[in-house]
């Protein structure tokens, strides 16, 4: 039997950091709770990490797409100031664009239309 750490999360993104080998975006993800006689939403934050092609699929987003991410989860450390660092890290395996984000008029090249 294989063991498994995956992720899947649909959520919009909120930034997107590129380097030379590797692009990190954060995706913000609502999950919603019952507080009292009421449903609550909360965003949550998730910084994700993209190599190779992914990358040049990535090129084709921009903030505020909805998209679903799914990938593994790994685990780093680092040093610094003597101390040992961990984290947990999010790489992706799978990507798609699910809605492009709105825009304003204002936001098209000339010939371009709006979403109605």
């Amino acid at each position: 039997m294989k063991d498994i750490t995956e992720f899947h999360i649909i959520g919009r993104i909120g930034k997107i950091d590129a380097d030379k080998k590797v692009t990190h975006i954060s995706v913000a993800a609502n999950y919603n709770r019952f507080d009292g006689h009421s449903w609550k939403s909360n965003a949550r934050w998730n910084r994700l990490t993209f190599f190779g092609e992914l990358r040049d699929k990535l090129a084709k987003a921009d903030i505020g797409d909805l998209v679903r991410v799914t990938g593994s989860i790994g685990q780093s450390s680092y040093k610094a100031d003597g101390r040992t660092n961990y984290s947990v890290d999010l790489i992706v395996d799978s990507f798609a664009i699910l809605a492009k984000a709105r825009r304003n008029a204002g936001d098209f090249e000339p010939g371009e239309r709006p979403d109605e």
